[in-house]
């Protein structure tokens, strides 16, 4: 009889978040395939689990899939795991998955920890429906369109990011999708963990004044929804302005300078917020 292909999620950073059957798995497997091995051996040696592992990272999958494929033939158990969280979520594992299936070979999944959702779940972001994107293109023009797509959504999107990429994807944002709200998680379990929380406007000028980021970063970005509710706090703030006695720039100009944003995104707001009201 074939082994079985179990696919494990270990911890994101806090070596405490991993269920009673992950580890009990990894103990009875006749393998382990992990991203590093280094990385994963920290995590076997800290729950007295020894067992054999094999590299499988992006750079050996396709070659690596039919070796596991075979001794799961064979009739050995194989767990996959990732560096960090649930496999093949933004890693590799989807080839040796599907050539397991093809194969006939049983494919059970051991669930665990996600950035994805403990970063969803602590945003305060509605949470009844949620998009996945990967990680954000790292060219400008590649990533603005992929954020223009999201101005028909009408889910919570949430991306991977990397630290030295964030200030400049905060700033294709604000510019592409307005004062909308916007979540960082960052370093989500472990010591430094942060949420911050606000416009992309006002974390990016939040970070800049910080130097250099670091850490693991989950972004998510509110959905129209809630940037229609933002561009309605945007006009009550400036009707506020004007009610005080300023002129309608100056009330621009102020907003804006409060919630770190630029005087065109508040002035597209409020025109927006026009376009949409209803006419009597």
């Amino acid at each position: 009889m074939p082994g079985t292909l179990y696919i494990v999620g270990t911890p994101i950073g806090n070596l405490e978040d991993i269920t009673f059957r992950a580890v009990r798995v990894l103990r009875e497997a006749d393998l382990i395939a992990c991203e590093d091995t280094r990385q994963t051996r920290k995590l076997l040696e800290h729950y007295g689990v020894a067992k054999p592992v094999v590299s499988y990272h992006e750079h050996n999958e396709a070659a690596r899939a039919a070796g596991l494929v075979e001794k799961l033939l064979q009739g050995l158990n194989v767990a996959v795991v990732s560096d960090a969280g649930t496999p093949l979520v933004a890693d590799p594992g989807y080839r040796v998955v599907k050539a397991a299936i093809e194969a006939g070979i049983r494919v059970e999944p051991v669930p665990g920890p996600s950035a994805i959702l403990a970063a969803l779940a602590a945003s305060g972001l509605p949470t009844d429906a949620f998009r996945f994107g990967g990680f954000l293109p790292a060219k400008r023009a590649q990533r603005r369109r992929a954020l223009e797509a999201l101005k028909a959504e009408r889910a919570t999107a949430v991306f991977f990011e990397a630290p030295h990429r964030l200030l400049d994807a905060l700033e294709d944002i604000a510019d592409v999708l307005g004062p909308g709200p916007v979540v960082i998680a960052r370093e989500i379990t472990k010591l430094h963990e942060e949420f911050l929380r606000g416009s992309a406007g006002e974390l990016r000028e939040l970070l800049a004044g910080r130097g250099a980021v670091k850490g693991e970063i989950t972004l998510l970005i509110g959905a129209p929804q809630s940037r229609r509710e933002e561009e309605g706090a945007l006009e009550d703030a400036v009707g506020e302005c004007l009610r005080a006695g300023m002129g309608r720039m100056e009330a621009m100009k102020t907003v804006a300078r409060r919630r770190g944003i630029s005087k065109r995104q508040v002035y597209e707001a409020l025109e927006k917020a026009r376009r949409d009201s209803p006419r009597s």
